[in-house]
């Protein structure tokens, strides 16, 4: 097949946006991102990418928009000389006098993994098989963190799982509009920029992403009612992998960063949630990702870690997910073919009838709600996670003086960031704190967290604007002045919103609103229109831009929240996982 990808509008004609577009000449409809120049970091070019999970490439091309079909395809993309055009394809080719890119995809892939990206982007090899793509003035920044590394995560990968069979794998970095942390399309992952400046968060997710080329690329989950098959068995694969190259007391730290973010987002449902299932129910009309959450990473990662720990041996479990990725390649699973597949490899746990023990069963694991029915064994991230504990104790003892005396004596700076990150988690799951503990905390840390990656700022300023603490007030606007992404933008416009902090939350964003991507600030807009009380008086301006009904209605702005959650519910974008 052959669909011609040559839009019939430029860029500028789409007003930036990724909602319905109103030109009359152009067919591309919702998730195609048209950027202007300044929306991109070089503010040289216009970009455009396309973002099709879970099901919004039916507005790319005419498909079967199901994760059940699978089929090869080829495009041609022309585009102006100076921009360059990637796609999610095992070959392509440039003819330069026509300006015209051929590309190819030459094994069976599901609609929502085809992708392209165009814009200012330039190549640095990063491995035998590996390049990444970036904006000249991110470029050196990119090479620099994942040279060599991610041909060490390929080889781990394939040493695990079998021959990786994509050809290259690539990384695209793309502008702070793109709406999730990293999407997995084959041969070309896509990640944002921002995520650059966290080491340990870059390289999780990139790993992450690594692992989807076995799990959920290879194999993919059938019904999008069954994501845990890609999502859950690529966390799992994913930390064999880190197991494999940082070992088992980094990967047992990262795990215990997740599990409690699940059980966060668990204590904000409730265990009767009907989306803490494996096997969820898409009710017609529902866009599957609003169904994306960390049970699908979480829940799935610990019944796959449960499945592992039946057999009594990781490297054996490797030996069996190397033969079901054999097996089921290039074509679309259901639950049932894992679990047959599993006990087939495993006849002595089939005549044990493992899947039928009590509490644990295999039906129940699938379609129980609530937490997972068994967690994993982290006693050897213990020299990790123990200081973490430990300094949160101090922080909650008293006598203050006498505990902060402690606290302070303890050097955060030399800690992993997933500590510090955990530790601000417990923090804000305390919030509001008692003002006196919050002031000590400022003065021990405000300083220090500033410095640091955007990861713990974001965290630091959460507690500052939960506990309205006006003395650290200027840092939350100086990085709100700062960042054009939605995962540092709206866990505080929320957080902002629900407390006594909304003139000040409208305040920051008129002043930068300029400078956000057309759909973001439709987000934000509707955070601060569900904000408003009766302390901030909306002003004609504030009328306008807040009253629009595209702001409201928009059925395909990114959305990241559980169900049919508002914006300014309780359950922020923080407590998600972004990640595909």
């Amino acid at each position: 097949m052959c669909w011609p990808l040559v839009s019939r509008a430029p860029p500028s004609a789409c007003c930036g946006s990724a909602g319905p577009l109103q030109h009359k000449d152009c067919f591309l409809v919702r998730q195609i991102w048209w950027l202007d120049p300044e929306l991109t970091y070089g503010n040289a070019k216009p970009f455009v990418f396309t973002q099709g999970h879970s099901v919004c490439n039916r507005s790319f091309f005419p498909c079967f928009d199901t994760p059940a079909v699978k089929c090869t395809y080829s495009a041609v993309v022309k585009a102006p000389l100076g921009v360059q055009v990637l796609m999610s394809a095992t070959r392509s080719v440039y003819v330069e006098e026509d300006g015209v890119y051929h590309f190819h995809m030459d094994h069976p892939v599901p609609a929502y993994l085809v992708a392209l990206v165009a814009g200012d982007l330039k190549p640095a090899d990063i491995g035998p098989r590996s390049r990444v793509w970036a904006e000249p003035c991110l470029l050196p920044t990119a090479t620099s963190k994942l040279s060599g590394v991610v041909e060490q995560w390929l080889s781990a990968a394939e040493r695990l799982y079998g021959p990786y069979m994509w050809g290259r794998y690539d990384i695209v970095f793309l502008p702070p509009s793109f709406p999730i942390v990293a999407m997995e399309n084959p041969c070309l992952t896509f990640i944002i920029s921002s995520i650059l400046e966290s080491d340990e968060f870059l390289v999780i997710d990139v790993i992450h992403e690594v692992a989807h080329s076995w799990f959920g690329n290879a194999v993919t989950n059938a019904t999008w009612e069954e994501m845990w098959l890609s999502e859950g068995l690529a966390t799992y694969a994913q930390r064999r992998i880190t197991t494999e190259t940082y070992g088992a007391a980094f990967t047992c730290l990262e795990t215990a960063f997740r599990l409690d973010a699940l059980h966060r987002q668990m204590r904000l449902l409730g265990e009767d949630s009907p989306v803490s299932k494996l096997q969820v129910k898409l009710e017609p009309g529902v866009n599957p990702s609003h169904l994306m959450n960390l049970f699908t990473y979480e829940k799935g990662y610990c019944f796959v870690y449960y499945l592992s720990q039946l057999c009594g041996d990781p490297q054996r479990f490797d030996d069996f997910l190397r033969a079901y990725v054999e097996k089921y390649k290039f074509t679309s699973v259901v639950a049932q073919d894992l679990l047959d597949s599993f006990l087939s490899f495993f006849p002595e746990l089939k005549e044990q009838s493992v899947d039928c023990r009590a509490g644990l069963e295999f039906e129940r694991w699938l379609n129980a709600t609530g937490p997972p029915l068994a967690e994993p064994d982290l006693s050897q991230g213990s020299s990790l996670t123990r200081p973490v504990e430990a300094l949160f104790q101090l922080w909650t003892a008293e006598p203050l003086e006498q505990a902060a005396a402690s606290a302070s004596a303890i050097d955060i700076s030399k800690w992993r960031t997933f500590q510090t990150a955990l530790f601000l988690d417990r923090l804000l799951d305390g919030s509001p704190l008692p003002q006196d503990v919050v002031m000590s905390l400022s003065k021990c840390y405000s300083s220090l967290l500033d410095s640091m990656n955007a990861e713990i700022r974001i965290r630091w300023l959460q507690i500052v604007v939960r506990n309205d603490y006006y003395p650290d007030l200027h840092r939350v606007r100086r990085f709100l002045e700062s960042q054009m992404s939605r995962m540092y933008t709206i866990p505080l416009y929320e957080d902002l919103c629900t407390g006594a902090l909304k003139s000040f939350a409208l305040e920051v964003f008129y002043q930068t609103q300029g400078r956000l991507h057309p759909n973001l600030r439709r987000t934000i807009q509707q955070i601060l229109s569900q904000g408003l009380g009766p302390s901030v008086e909306p002003t004609a301006e504030t009328s306008t831009e807040l009253g629009s009904a595209e702001a409201d209605t928009n059925p395909d702005s990114p959305a990241l929240l559980l169900g049919d959650e508002a914006p300014s519910s309780t359950i922020s974008l923080r407590d998600v996982n972004v990640s595909a």
